[in-house]
């Protein structure tokens, strides 16, 4: 019996298993239509994250089959340090399908602290729609990587066949082999702090260097994130303060002709950015530095020590780069130069 004039559903669904299925099924069942957004719409690929929005798309249609005409899919943009923005990106999307719908309900399960979303929607009714015994979708990205033999029957046990169809043709691609060495990557990480006494909290600088217009970005040539553009950053050593940190990875990754002092006194901000899941490599704090420079030639750069390469980009390239940035370095970005860029 149809009781909402649409439903909404949200999540990242890396990847749509049955799970998530069981709820959609639901909020068919008993709405006329519904809208699902997906979120981390236009994050970079990660080991976190395999796959793209499309590719996410894809898979939904392809597990609901001639249900997919009564369900609309969207991007929702991840906004890391602004709750706010991400709220009202989501209300948006949903009013734009909205139309003359009088009632909506927000569809989902209260899994754990990261579904405390559902209950920011007071306008819509909450409907937390029942547990499925199945393995979550961190689990089935375990096994994606695993070469556990029984792995790839795990997850051709929890997601929809098509969409099984989907992950297995995935792991053919170039693009698996690239999120798979991250994932073994940042598991080695991991396992070299696995015998400390306390779970360790990295510390890490960046540096946000305007000039003209520009951002200068580096190219990274090492996991993880390889090659994704990046602030100049990396970890602070021992007998420097952060300040000096920061103006030291700048130069060894950039090779930027500027002067320390003349940096030092083009200083025009500094924020900490400690949300915790920033990195995959645990729990990571960094601290960024804004250097400005309004106008004049843009200074020669080069790639270095563990920089491919480094290039001064245009402002209004760099908004557009969400997918090609590392961690939240766009969102770093997004503080200092301002929401609207």
């Amino acid at each position: 019996m149809t009781r909402y004039d649409l439903a909404v559903f949200i999540g990242r669904f890396e990847p749509f298993h049955l799970g998530h299925l069981a709820i959609l099924r639901r909020a068919l069942a008993l709405s006329q239509r519904v809208v699902v957004l997906v979120g981390s719409a236009e994050a970079p690929r990660t080991a976190k994250n395999p796959w793209t929005y499309a590719e996410r798309v894809v898979m939904i249609e392809a597990a609901l089959g001639a249900d997919a005409k009564r369900v609309a899919t969207l991007p929702l943009r991840d906004h890391l340090y602004n709750d706010n923005a991400w709220l009202a990106e989501a209300q948006s999307l949903v009013a734009s399908v909205a139309g003359d719908a009088n009632t909506i309900a927000l569809f989902g399960f209260s899994k754990d602290a990261s579904s405390y979303y559902l209950k920011a929607f007071p306008q819509w009714e909450l409907v937390d729609a029942a547990s499925v015994p199945l393995l979550s979708a961190t689990e089935l990205r375990r096994h994606l990587y695993s070469e556990e033999a029984g792995a790839l029957r795990l997850i051709e046990a929890n997601v929809p066949r098509p969409v099984f169809e989907i992950i297995d043709a995935f792991r053919k691609t170039e693009a698996y082999r690239q999120t798979l060495e991250e994932f073994r990557h940042v598991e080695s990480y991991r396992a070299a702090w696995a015998d400390a006494p306390y779970a360790p909290i990295f510390v890490t600088v960046d540096a946000v260097v305007a000039h003209s217009g520009h951002v200068l970005l580096v190219k990274r040539k090492a996991q993880p994130g390889k090659g994704l553009w990046a602030l100049p950053g990396g970890f602070v050593a021992q007998d420097e303060t952060l300040r000096d940190a920061a103006l030291r990875e700048l130069r060894e990754e950039t090779r930027l002709k500027i002067p320390i002092p003349v940096l030092r006194g083009n200083l025009r901000g500094e924020a900490v950015f400690d949300h915790p899941g920033r990195s995959l490599r645990g729990r990571t704090v960094t601290h960024a530095f804004y250097f400005e420079f309004p106008s004049g030639e843009l200074p020669p750069v080069r790639g270095a020590d563990d920089a491919a390469r480094a290039r001064w980009i245009p402002i209004s390239e760099v908004q557009n780069m969400r997918a090609s940035l590392f961690e939240d370095h766009f969102f770093i970005l997004e503080h200092f130069l301002g929401a609207g860029w």
